[in-house]
């Protein structure tokens, strides 16, 4: 569970991490009130749960209350990366003389943790670990002995900063590993983490990543629920406990297992780059799905207005391949009109050779069988990009380029081009 910069601070705070006085805001009202509170300089930061905020206008750093109120009302409402603003949080400004990046991410790799650090952080650290990776400060963490002070000391050495920064910044890199360890945490990440003028350090921002695994530990966690209303298609799957994630595309993904609907992702993703499209959801029906509950997939699936054709990608092991297939002949005939959408599925392992047999039999014209997972990936982009064609009244003429990107801009009503916002995210 992704947490907002506003709920970050709240397990920062516990866990002593310096940070800027700040005030949530709904409205340009509360957001003008909220500066002559913290003074005349203030930072108002849309409050969204993606990357780039800066770059993209969600940051502002203003004098007074008129223009604190005037830089939530620009943001409110909008977008960035598809997620709305709904809420602004403005912070008490700060004079920076240095900015950081610092990171603790679980490692499953390594069944541990990596400490990252940079001595360049803020707006542009995304171009730095691209353009220069080397300048990213990368240490295994384990576990059972996390960032002591030796740990969070041999950090700030490797990444080459002066004795007086790196003694006020080792406490901090301590109080981040306690934040992850006893918040539950895969991720917790500060940029920038800034040296003032006066020499002490703050979090400028925080965001954390909750390991939902680790929910009935803490009750608390309900505090945190969405307060704005969520996609009604992702409520519908977790009403039936599907883990279903809507994101920009048109072609629809099931699959079984979180590792195979993310390979059928970069599949998927890969076929369709050429031609602008992208995956519309990620869904995992789970290792013992049964007829019922790939009905219940496929049914939230076409039920998404972008979705153009669906893939369903299955490796048989607990799941068997010929509930698999009766479950999408169930849906087909259950859902009528809706599901003349066509339907490219792969199927392995346990029954597969029966699975097939029953859509064979079933003589669907829109469901058509795939051997090979990235075959079927090619076939699902080719039949979402005729429907996208028909649609456009161009009697089957394909598209590609610039060109399927503005059809589906003006399809979705988006103006997005849908296969970057999915691979960004």
């Amino acid at each position: 569970m992704d947490l907002h910069e506003y709920q970050a601070r709240t397990l920062f705070e516990r866990h002593g991490i310096p940070m800027p006085p700040a005030v949530l805001a709904d409205t340009p009202e509360q957001a003008a009130h909220a500066a002559r509170l913290l003074g005349s300089r203030v930072a108002v930061k849309a409050q969204v749960k993606t990357g780039g905020r800066g770059k993209a206008g969600g940051v502002k750093v203003v004098n007074g209350a008129e223009e604190a109120g005037s830089a939530a009302s620009a943001m409110l409402g909008t977008r960035i990366n598809t997620h709305v603003v709904s809420r602004v949080l403005v912070a008490q400004g700060e004079h920076v003389a240095a900015e950081y990046y610092s990171a603790v991410v679980l490692d499953r790799a390594t069944r541990g943790y990596v400490a990252l650090f940079c001595a360049a952080g803020g707006v542009d650290v995304e171009q730095a670990a691209h353009e220069h990776p080397d300048s990213f400060v990368r240490v295994g963490i384990s576990p059972l002995v996390g960032i002591d002070e030796a740990k969070a000391q041999e950090i700030v050495t490797l990444a080459g900063l002066p004795p007086a920064e790196a003694a006020a910044i080792v406490p901090v890199l301590m109080a981040l590993w306690e934040t992850c360890r006893d918040e539950d945490a895969t991720l917790v990440e500060v940029n920038p983490l800034a040296t003032l003028t006066d020499g002490s350090v703050v979090a400028l921002d925080a965001k954390i990543t909750l390991d939902d695994n680790a929910r009935y530990r803490h009750p608390e966690w309900e505090g945190f629920a969405e307060n704005g209303p969520a996609d009604p298609l992702e409520v519908r799957a977790a009403e039936r406990g599907l883990h279903y994630v809507k994101l920009e595309g048109h072609i629809g993904v099931i699959g079984n297992g979180a590792g195979l609907v993310m390979a059928t992702l970069d599949s998927v993703a890969y076929a369709g780059a050429p031609y602008g499209l992208a995956p519309a959801n990620f869904l995992d029906i789970g290792g013992g799905a049964s007829a019922s509950v790939m009905h219940d997939g496929l049914e939230i699936v076409l039920a998404d207005p972008s979705v153009r054709s669906i893939l369903v990608n299955v490796f048989g092991g607990i799941t068997a391949c010929d509930e698999v297939a009766a479950g999408v002949l169930s849906a087909v005939d259950a859902l009528g009109a809706v599901a003349s959408k066509p339907i490219v599925v792969r199927l392995a392992g346990n029954a597969f050779t029966a699975g097939r047999r029953i859509l064979k039999e079933a003589g669907r014209a829109n469901i058509i069988f795939v051997d090979a997972m990235d075959d079927a990936a090619k076939q699902a982009v080719t039949l979402a990009r005729s429907e996208l064609a028909r649609m456009a009244g161009s009697g089957g003429t394909a598209y590609n380029g610039s060109a399927v990107r503005d059809l589906i801009a003006r399809s979705s009503g988006s103006g997005t081009t849908s296969a970057a916002g999915t691979q960004q995210e």
